[in-house]
């Protein structure tokens, strides 16, 4: 799927928590985080942090790639992907 905005991926992670049948309660125990944190992220707040959505993703089954707009992905050696060196490219001098 392809993800343009925090509401893309809220709504991937809504969809998958709905299919593997977790409420927000349940997917904010696996995952170490508040309810009220679940549906502020599911409702599309865009000012979640990046540590919490990928805390939540895990339990989902649910992983982030990134890749430019060519389709080619950037990613360090284990298969993940560096966003420190991904923001340094794009960073104005």
């Amino acid at each position: 799927m392809r993800v343009n905005s925090i509401d893309n991926l809220a709504s991937a992670a809504r969809g998958r928590r709905l299919e593997l049948g977790l409420t927000q309660a349940e997917l904010a125990t696996r995952a170490r985080v508040s309810r009220d944190w679940v549906s502020s992220f599911e409702g599309g707040k865009p000012t979640v942090e990046l540590i919490l959505v990928l805390k939540v993703l895990e339990p989902l089954g649910l992983r982030l790639e990134v890749a430019d707009s060519a389709g080619s992905q950037r990613s360090c050696p284990a298969g993940l992907v560096d966003l420190d060196a991904l923001l340094d490219e794009y960073r104005q001098p």
